[in-house]
């Protein structure tokens, strides 16, 4: 265990931990030469950026002073932003929920023994959910109470210097906000919500916050309708060619139905699908179709794309985007919006949004996975599960399982399209966070990708090495990750070529509509296109 206490977050270093030591990988993955070596700042990204925390860069506009006036006015700026997370006039929405984790946490640590990114780093003392939150509550009480005796007793004893405003800004991107702390803690304490208040701070009142999350996140998104600057005439022309493409894909065409006014269902992919994983959209028209559901896709801004990153980051943000897609449907005059494979969609439309916006701004919102279980439960849909002959495991998103509690349906889907279904262990609401979370999925800039393949990916690369535990070094078998969530499919994307894990072992992954049509008998030939594949 490192020697490190919150205190040190102030004082010069050059670097406070090394990444060495990680947890142990099950085999194949406990050999020498299988994974690569992390790679952490070099003298150019350490001068700009705060590199000193653990040689990572997770905030790349966290840029470093170059003057005395500057590291004046950053301090100054986030002393600002603390009073006003601590205020109901500009915090009102999550004041009660921040004072309650601030004040009660009488730091047991069970938190730490349920956090996937300190179990992966092999117990860093930087990386415990408590070394965060003191760190803050630690610099709060020093501004706010002063003096010797104070500090003291309330715990304020740090210096408030811009290494420890800077490295308190780094700490809240080595947390993936899944709040895996929060379903253990006996007090019901949340240090994920702590994680995001800060990085709140930092956004709101220091103009701090990831550019692949705000300026080609957010801001890009409200400018052309879509985080991945889909304007609304390419998005058209996407529709268009995937309904061509599904017709030669299954030699039946699906008309998918756009801006259609007054239908039941207004559905919103995230829009990283179209590009990424258009067999997940095209899947869930070919349902859709074949189910006989009166729906319809929008082409107003934002209205076609869920993605919300403000939920990460930015209270201002994640209310403008919410409001945005609920007009959206609103216009089309929808009894209903279905919320897509997307797992941050899930709590930002449905959950989040409800502390953003109130009254006539609202409008039903649903997750996707209770109406595809009704859909396969009922047998609306001719299915052959012996089409899915391969093992299956699946990842459980946390903003679908720990923040809403949908559990069931996704895994009574799979049981009924695929005979060889493995859990993952924990799995449901105990589940660990893939490690993409919190933006970190699309966030690939400088080096957080690699600590995210490398740390915070750590404890669900294992759970996929234990559940194909028998088969894994099969290479002639096919072994499916199901991720129905569009940031967790791009983490495991990663995950698996980091791990060289489809190369050598043949792990693939996927969404769960997409096994739902591969099963459909209507089909003469496979839907997913590695089964056409010849594998060497």
């Amino acid at each position: 265990m490192d020697n490190i206490k919150p205190q040190d977050v102030s004082k010069p270093s050059e670097q406070m931990i090394k990444l060495d030591n990680l947890m142990s990988l099950p085999a194949p993955y406990d050999q020498p030469g299988m994974e690569p070596d992390i790679k952490t700042a070099g003298d150019a990204w350490s001068k700009n950026y705060c590199a000193s925390l653990d040689g990572i860069i997770g905030n790349d506009m966290l840029f470093r002073p170059k003057t005395g006036p500057e590291e004046k006015q950053i301090i100054s700026k986030f002393l600002n932003g603390l009073d006003k997370l601590f205020y109901e006039e500009s915090n009102g929405g999550y004041l009660q929920p921040l004072l309650l984790s601030f004040e009660y946490c009488e730091k047991c640590n069970t938190c730490s023994e349920a956090c996937h990114v300190f179990k992966g780093s092999g117990e860093k003392e930087i990386y415990r959910p408590v070394f965060r939150s003191e760190v803050f509550r630690m610099l709060y009480k020093k501004y706010k109470k002063g003096g010797s005796l104070w500090r003291r007793f309330l715990g304020g004893d740090i210096e408030i210097n811009v290494e420890a405003v800077m490295r308190l800004g780094e700490l809240a991107y080595r947390c993936n906000l899944c709040r895996r702390c929060a379903q253990v803690c006996p007090l019901g304490l949340d240090n994920g919500l702590l994680a995001r208040e800060i990085r709140k701070l930092f956004s709101q009142e220091m103009n701090m916050a990831p550019k692949l999350l705000h300026e080609k996140g957010s801001v890009l998104q409200l400018k052309t309708g879509s985080s991945t600057g889909i304007a609304r005439a390419a998005f058209l022309d996407m529709m268009e060619f995937m309904e061509e493409d599904i017709a030669d894909r299954t030699g039946k065409h699906y008309k998918i139905p756009i801006d259609k006014k007054g239908a039941d269902i207004l559905l919103i992919h995230n829009a990283g699908e179209f590009f990424s994983w258009p067999d997940g959209p095209a899947a869930f028209a070919i349902i859709f179709g074949e189910a006989g559901l009166d729906w319809t896709l929008s082409s107003d801004i934002a209205g076609y794309d869920c993605v919300n990153y403000g939920l990460f980051y930015d209270d201002l943000q994640a209310r403008k985007l919410a409001l945005h897609q609920l007009k959206a449907a609103r216009e089309l005059g929808v009894r209903r919006i279905i919320i897509g494979e997307c797992g941050h969609a899930h709590r930002a439309s449905a959950v989040t949004s409800d502390r953003l916006v109130a009254g006539g701004d609202n409008i039903p919102r649903e997750s996707c996975f209770p109406l595809l279980w009704d859909l396969v439960k009922n047998n609306i849909l001719k299915l052959n599960p012996a089409r899915n002959n391969f093992p299956v495991t699946l990842h459980d998103p946390c903003n679908i399982t720990r923040m809403m509690g949908i559990i069931q349906p996704q895994r009574q889907i799979i049981k009924a399209v695929c005979p060889w279904f493995k859990e993952m262990t924990p799995n449901g609401v105990k589940n660990y966070c893939c490690g993409g979370g919190s933006g970190f999925a699309v966030m690939n800039s400088l080096n957080l990708q690699e600590w995210m393949c490398k740390v915070s990916c750590r404890m669900k690369f294992k759970q996929v090495l234990e559940a194909f535990q028998n088969t894994v070094e099969n290479k002639s078998m096919i072994k499916y990750v199901c991720a129905p969530c569009s940031n967790c499919k791009g983490t495991f994307r990663n995950m698996l070529d980091y791990y060289q894990a489809t190369s050598r072992f043949n792990i693939r992954y996927g969404g769960l509509a997409e096994l739902i049509v591969n099963a459909m008998v209507e089909f003469n030939r496979p839907y997913l296109e590695f089964l056409n594949e010849d594998i060497t």
